[in-house]
């Protein structure tokens, strides 16, 4: 996978995240200014059906499967930029994005990863012409 693919993905899982999150709070604002939940206090203890409360549960489950999917995005970025840079000559991109990734902080090291790292289906291409 190259740098310009895993790139897109990255940027569109993201997009993908952010637009799920707020369909998921509009849903569950929605369903609180309507009247869908039904309180004890501060707890939410039961569900009214009504037809604007089954919708903003819809807007809540899509919002979640576009969250999962964004997530989804993240991780397959994230397993094509090691799989790239696992092709370099120096490791040091493939150490760092495999070792951050598996301690949780696969963001960040994605991040800076698409905005300065190298991309190792250049440098595979560039060897294979000159043998």
């Amino acid at each position: 996978m190259s740098k310009p693919t895993i790139t897109k993905l990255f940027v569109g899982s993201i997009v993908a995240i952010v637009g799920g999150v707020v369909l998921l709070l509009a849903g569950v604002l929605l369903a609180a200014a309507n009247g869908a939940f039904v309180m004890s206090g501060a707890d939410v203890t039961g569900f009214q059906p009504s037809a604007v409360g089954w919708s903003t549960i819809g807007f809540i489950l899509v919002g979640v499967l576009v969250v999962i999917g964004g997530a989804i995005g993240q991780f397959v970025a994230w397993i094509g930029a090691v799989i790239n840079t696992s092709r370099l000559d120096d490791k040091t991109w493939f150490v760092l994005l495999l070792v951050l990734g598996l301690l949780s902080f696969g963001f960040i090291a994605m991040l800076v990863y698409v905005l300065t790292g190298p991309d190792g289906t250049q440098s595979h291409q560039g060897h294979m012409q000159h043998a």
